[in-house]
């Protein structure tokens, strides 16, 4: 359904170097770059996630999250460790979270500009 997702943020660098060590964790990878975007994904050009330098920065409100897709609970694990070395807020740290799903293993933090991001293992 969905093509893509736009982020705007104040600092390309700082949120850059975030996402890189965030999305790195869950298999991810830098797949564009511009003087005020950085996309991420899996195929080169083929962004599903977009970086937006724009000022200001007004993220959305409680209820709204974006949620990854991890590839195991270790990722979901490194997602949240590097989110919080890269100066990302803990919102919730790795765990299952039964009332989503027996099997529903999350990690929530808040990016540096506010957004609210997720990382998602249901194996």
């Amino acid at each position: 359904m969905l093509h893509h997702l736009s982020f705007a943020t104040a600092d390309l660098a700082r949120s850059g170097a975030f996402y890189d060590a965030v999305l790195g964790a869950l298999g991810y990878r830098r797949v564009f770059e511009a003087a005020t975007a950085v996309g991420y994904g899996l195929v080169t050009d083929e962004d599903q996630f977009c970086l937006k330098l724009r000022h200001p920065v007004t993220p959305p409100g409680p209820g709204f999250h974006l949620a990854f897709a991890a590839p195991s609970r270790a990722a979901v694990d490194a997602f949240h460790a590097a989110a919080l070395a890269q100066g990302g807020q803990d919102n919730g740290a790795p765990g299952l979270r039964p009332d989503y799903g027996p099997t529903y293993y999350a990690a929530f933090v808040i990016d540096p500009d506010g957004h609210r991001i997720e990382a998602v293992f249901k194996g």
